[in-house]
């Protein structure tokens, strides 16, 4: 058995850079393709949610997260990556990387779904039922992130294995561009399809109810790639 196991790990250390080392790389990426899109999304969505949900009648300005509630939207999800590379880090050395790997994909999945259709008839239960769900999803991503690294070494060469890993890494920059790409696209469709006046002239009529949909849809979305990758 010790054996067979060598030889393969020989055949792939002599390998030539194949397709299948590309498929791998886009499998594996996707994993840091969706991270990098959603822990930089976030900062555009908060925007949206100011206006929707903390509006001030009489203010000259559309209405803002306040500083604590920005601040937890957007670190609370750091903060459970910490926790989740420390406890699937952990985990994959009990149960092995494949079965562990497939959980945190599943696991952000769900959480992706799950913030987006953050629930709520307060400003105070919307966020705090997003910043929930973005917890358990930043949980999900510490685990992606050791684990997509540790599956893309397994695979490379030692002609190209530098090349490998870094075009794995690379996944990262072209969520954060797609992020904010499809962000833009999504609010402009909306803004063709439901105008409506500057906040100079109607503060009130100038945020269309429909604009709670923007920031659904942009969290929401994250979960396609994600689902593919674990099929």
């Amino acid at each position: 058995m010790a054996r067979e196991q060598l030889q393969v790990l020989n055949a792939l250390d002599v390998a030539k850079t194949l397709w299948c080392h590309f498929t791998t790389i886009i499998i594996v990426g996707m994993g840091f393709f969706t991270d990098a899109y959603d822990l930089f999304c976030i900062s555009l969505v908060t925007k949206l949610l100011g206006r929707l949900y903390y509006h001030v009648d009489g203010a000259s300005k559309p209405g803002t997260l306040p500083p604590n509630v920005s601040a937890a939207v957007n670190g609370v999800a750091l903060c459970g990556t910490l926790a989740g590379q420390l406890f699937f880090g952990w985990l994959r050395d009990k149960m092995g990387r494949k079965l562990v790997y497939g959980m945190t994909l599943m696991l952000m999945v769900i959480c992706f779904v799950a913030s987006g259709l953050s629930f709520g008839s307060s400003p105070k239960s919307v966020m705090s039922t997003l910043c929930f769900f973005r917890f358990w999803l930043g949980f999900g991503i510490g685990g992606d992130y050791p684990l997509s690294a540790t599956i893309m070494s397994e695979y490379t060469n030692k002609k190209t294995p530098g090349t490998i890993i870094v075009a794995v890494f690379a996944m990262q920059g072209f969520g954060i561009f797609v992020g904010g790409l499809f962000a833009i696209i999504v609010s402009t469709a909306f803004k063709v399809k439901f105008s409506a006046p500057a906040y100079e002239v109607d503060a009130i009529a100038s945020t269309v109810p429909q604009a709670d949909y923007v920031w659904r849809i942009i969290l929401i979305v994250r979960a396609l790639p994600t689902a593919l990758t674990n099929y």
